[in-house]
């Protein structure tokens, strides 16, 4: 597995970001496990899937519910502020960092699939291209990750700046260099079903707002109802 082929992959998931962002919808929950081959021969295309999340953005800074998947998250989903597509950017900028050294630029020390200490990170940038792994990764690389994991939306690069930066557009010109992902991702495969099932609970818990609740009326406490119960009262005893 070599920094080509990762460029080829980046090359294909930043097509089908811009057809979404041009057509003013963020997808919100970018991730490798919603990226699937059509088959797996060589030539097979690389498909973006899972629209759960997803929403239309024409205006910036309209998005505001906070639908993330934690290793991906982009730093103002965290905060209640509102932000726009370009949160599918910075997840952009994680799957990059993923595919060339095996592991995430943000996680939790604790197992969790998030913590305080992981989104204190993840708010203020924190985090680096440590050796062995990232040793013979080129600067041009490394850049373009910093560009997507800017903290600023405003000065973090659009998908228009990522697809048209050379690493990415001239994808077939990147050097073979072999990258320790894979040996990594190995390595990884004892934890990866306990952190698997940590996300897909936080995802669990995020996804609880489209579930239709149905209180019984003797147990509600909602105000509007409660006025009316009390005229309808107040109306029984005058009669």
């Amino acid at each position: 597995y070599t920094s080509l082929e990762a460029a080829q992959v980046m090359h294909e998931i930043c097509v089908a970001v811009k057809y979404l962002h041009d057509s003013n919808i963020a997808h919100r929950d970018l991730k490798p496990e919603n990226l699937l081959y059509t088959s797996p021969q060589p030539n097979a295309i690389l498909k973006l899937t899972d629209f759960g999340f997803s929403k239309e953005t024409f205006i910036k800074d309209t998005l505001q519910t906070p639908c993330y998947t934690p290793y991906y998250v982009a730093p103002e989903v965290l905060g209640p502020e509102k932000y726009d597509k370009s949160c599918d950017i910075w997840s952009l900028g994680v799957i990059m960092y993923i595919l060339l050294c095996g592991f995430p630029p943000f996680y939790s020390n604790h197992g969790l699939a998030i913590s305080p200490g992981m989104k204190a990170r993840i708010r203020t940038g924190q985090y680096d291209f440590p050796n062995p792994e990232w040793k013979n990764v080129s600067q041009a690389a490394k850049d373009l990750i910093r560009g997507m994991l800017n903290v600023e939306p405003e000065k973090r690069l659009t998908i228009e700046q990522v697809i048209m930066n050379p690493w990415i557009r001239r994808y077939t010109e990147v050097p073979q260099t072999p990258l320790h992902t894979g040996r990594m991702l190995k390595e990884g495969e004892e934890i990866w079903p306990e952190v698997q099932e940590e996300m897909t609970r936080s995802l669990a818990n995020m996804r609880v707002d489209y579930e239709m609740h149905i209180k019984n009326l003797d147990s509600s406490n909602n105000a509007l109802l409660n006025k009316r119960r009390k005229r309808g009262e107040e109306k029984a005893t005058k009669q």
